[in-house]
């Protein structure tokens, strides 16, 4: 079942999520509610709280999920603007260098 779930639900609650992460609590509540349902429908996890299913089945909340996926992001973004500034950097003081042998 978690592997079902893994592949073929999973991935529909979290497509785009970069582009249009829900900001509105009731929003959260209703995408996150899948998941809790989905964890209800396990037979030895059934009478657990959430939390307690969550740990049982090594998953994320959806809402920490996001947050991580938001994360991952900005790094990149990060990460890229300091390689491509070191780069326009290192090109420009070796065109200086290059100008003053001439």
């Amino acid at each position: 079942m978690l592997r079902l779930y893994k592949s073929l639900i999973r991935p529909h609650l979290e497509y785009c999520t970069a582009a249009w992460s829900p900001h509105y609590c009731k929003d959260k509540e209703l995408i996150e509610r899948v998941q809790k349902r989905f964890t209800r429908m396990i037979p030895d996890l059934k009478d657990l709280s959430y939390e307690q299913r969550l740990a049982k089945t090594k998953l994320w909340s959806l809402e920490d999920r996001r947050t991580r996926a938001d994360l991952i992001e900005v790094y990149k973004k990060f990460t890229v603007y300091q390689l491509s500034g070191s780069a326009h950097f290192l090109n420009s003081v070796i065109t200086k260098e290059q100008e003053d042998t001439l």
